[in-house]
């Protein structure tokens, strides 16, 4: 049964793709929450320099392999990535917890083409992906943390979806919200985003006025992070533009 996602609120995919993970990681630390970074989620394939992805998060669970369950016929499985795959409604990114285990691969070049085709945005894991040229060839954006030939089964049982996972180390809950760019991918929780979508543009901004100051030479005690003299030069230049 396909799954249903809350729908962006409008304007928000524009705004969240003007803004770097490195920033929304500096607004979330702010707000209290310092384990927002995927580790080990980096780009691999299908993300072109400078892209930056948004989307809710679909997410996927695998366990430890035990034999008696991970096992190629375990692939027609109601509870299988291909079932899972099937649920993902248009525009999610995937979110896959694979433990960090990287010497098996989650998923190849025919699940990823099946995922492009449906209109699922990416594919984040801290797992490995196999068949890494036709994933490519898929054209699906794929954030992962390696390649291995051997499949899923081979270090991974499958064991459900759309629940709170752990992905590179980070609890990841569906229907939060996933950026991913050059720098890995981060989550926003849901409760949270209408607040980021409020302070992060204005945080750019803010860093690439400051950047202007610095490509000026002016020293960064005081600019980084602005004193009251400086704020108050930058509301200033603001109010000019």
């Amino acid at each position: 049964m396909e799954h249903t996602v809350t729908p962006m609120p409008e304007g928000a995919v524009e705004i969240l793709k003007s803004v770097t993970t490195a920033t929304l990681t500096t607004i979330l630390l702010k707000k209290g929450l310092r384990n927002v970074w995927m580790r080990g989620a980096m780009p691999c394939v299908g993300v072109a320099p400078g892209e930056r992805i948004v989307g809710r998060a679909f997410t996927l669970r695998f366990v430890p392999a035990r034999e008696d369950l991970a096992t190629p016929a375990s692939w027609s499985s109601p509870i299988s990535t291909r079932a899972a795959i099937e649920a993902m409604p248009e525009g999610v990114i995937a979110v896959v917890d694979a433990m960090g285990i990287v010497d098996a691969g989650i998923f190849g070049d025919i699940l990823c083409s099946r995922m492009k085709k449906r209109g699922v945005a990416a594919l984040v894991t801290d797992g490995a992906l196999r068949d890494i040229d036709g994933v490519e060839g898929s054209g699906l954006a794929v954030w992962c943390a390696g390649v291995a030939a051997p499949p899923s089964v081979a270090g991974l049982t499958f064991v459900d979806w759309q629940r709170p996972v752990g992905c590179g180390g980070v609890a990841v809950f569906p229907d939060d919200v996933i950026v991913a760019d050059s720098d890995g991918a981060v989550v926003i929780p849901a409760a949270l985003l209408d607040e980021i979508l409020d302070l992060a543009p204005e945080q750019e901004r803010m860093e690439a006025w400051i950047m202007e100051e610095v490509a000026k030479g002016v020293p960064l005690p005081g600019l980084y992070p602005m004193n009251a003299e400086t704020k108050a030069r930058y509301d200033a230049d603001m109010a000019k533009r």
